[in-house]
């Protein structure tokens, strides 16, 4: 992506780490076997991930798009000593690769991956998280948020990756249906007092909210 040459870019992530070997695995598996490697969270965002993570500590974490897992285990790092981390992936052939990653890595019985879609999934899932991560359907944050808002314990953490689209969110041009859907989620969380947000121009964007009751 365009943040990645970008040499202070490049600089910022040297600089943050370290990175778990079985983490440089899943990254070299995913360059090798996906045919969309740019959707991997990346160094620098993994770290900020394993760092919200670990500042909150949750007890229980829900993740929308596990693609090939590496976000997960990110997340995995901050869990509380038992928690649980359940994840999502609607791509049936990435989501047999992230379950290979997570059984290789030191958090293999704290993940839980369903395979489906998150709407019909989401019913059947823990009532309350403490740490929340969109990273699946664009089009579906609006509806996320409305689904999860209540669910979120107070204090807890909303996550959204991809949040800028590649610069279409906060411009007008061509109907772009996903970074309208992302223009919505974004507006939605301003103007909501339940939640303090910042989004970070951080790759192709990330939300990081706090429920503040």
């Amino acid at each position: 992506m365009r943040n990645e040459i970008d040499p202070h870019f490049e600089y910022a992530q040297a600089l943050s780490g370290p990175v778990p070997d079985y983490l440089l695995e899943v990254e070299r598996q995913t360059f090798l076997k996906t045919m969309a490697p740019q959707m991997l969270s990346g160094q620098l965002q993994g770290r900020l991930l394993s760092l919200l993570s670990k500042l909150r500590q949750p007890e229980t974490i829900l993740e929308v798009g596990a693609f090939t897992g590496y976000s997960a285990l990110c997340l995995a790092e901050g869990l509380a000593p038992g928690g649980k981390l359940h994840t999502i992936e609607g791509n049936q052939e990435v989501a047999f690769l992230a379950r290979q990653n997570f059984a290789a890595s030191p958090f293999a019985d704290s993940i839980e991956l369903y395979t489906g879609q998150a709407m019909n999934l989401l019913p059947d899932l823990p009532p309350v998280f403490d740490l929340v991560f969109l990273d699946g359907d664009k089009r579906g944050y609006p509806e996320y948020f409305d689904l999860l808002i209540d669910r979120l314990s107070p204090g807890g953490l909303l996550l959204a990756d991809n949040i800028l689209w590649d610069g279409k969110v906060s411009t007008s041009g061509k109907k772009d249906l996903d970074a309208e859907a992302l223009r919505a989620y974004n507006q939605l969380l301003a103007d909501d007092d339940r939640v303090e947000v910042v989004v970070l121009p951080l790759r192709d964007g990330l939300s990081v909210a706090r429920k503040t009751v």
